[in-house]
């Protein structure tokens, strides 16, 4: 993809927690099964969905290249008393629980619910980063959308 090949680019940060798509659940009663979705992701889904209003109901129809930068919050026995960071604790990358692909899709279901595309399928180029986010900095996702035009020569 080249610089031609973009139509828009939206770039938004949302701020929160980010948290994972939980799988959808079943449970029995009554001896008929019911499935249901846990609700463990919808407070971070609200946080994406303000932030992106600006974009509701556009409805982009292009192949859309997602990038999304997870920036998520530190423990606090990663830092040493005096504030500083510990020689033991990862500098950037997060390389640890909740997956990537998981992180994904509550973000990109948050972004079909209010109308962003018209369809996730839409995705062609997706892109995820988890990094610790910095001391003084926000924990959430940079979420950064363009949109593509179909290249017959690729």
């Amino acid at each position: 993809m080249n610089e031609d090949d973009i139509i828009t680019v939206f770039n938004i940060f949302a701020e929160g927690i980010p948290k994972a798509q939980p799988r959808a659940r079943a449970v029995a009663r009554g001896g008929h099964a019911r499935m249901y979705n846990p609700d463990t992701a919808d407070v971070w889904k609200k946080a994406v969905k303000d932030a992106c209003i600006v974009l509701a109901r556009s409805s982009l129809a292009n192949p859309i290249d997602l990038t999304l930068e997870f920036r998520m919050p530190r423990p606090k026995n990663h830092f040493k008393g005096n504030g500083g960071l510990k020689d033991n604790s990862p500098q950037h990358l997060h390389a640890q629980k909740p997956d990537a692909d998981n992180l994904a899709k509550a973000v990109m279901d948050a972004l079909s619910d209010i109308d962003v595309w018209e369809d996730d399928d839409q995705v062609c180029n997706l892109k995820i980063r988890k990094r610790w986010a910095d001391k003084y900095a926000p924990s959430g996702c940079l979420i950064i959308i363009k949109t593509i035009k179909e290249n017959p020569n690729l």
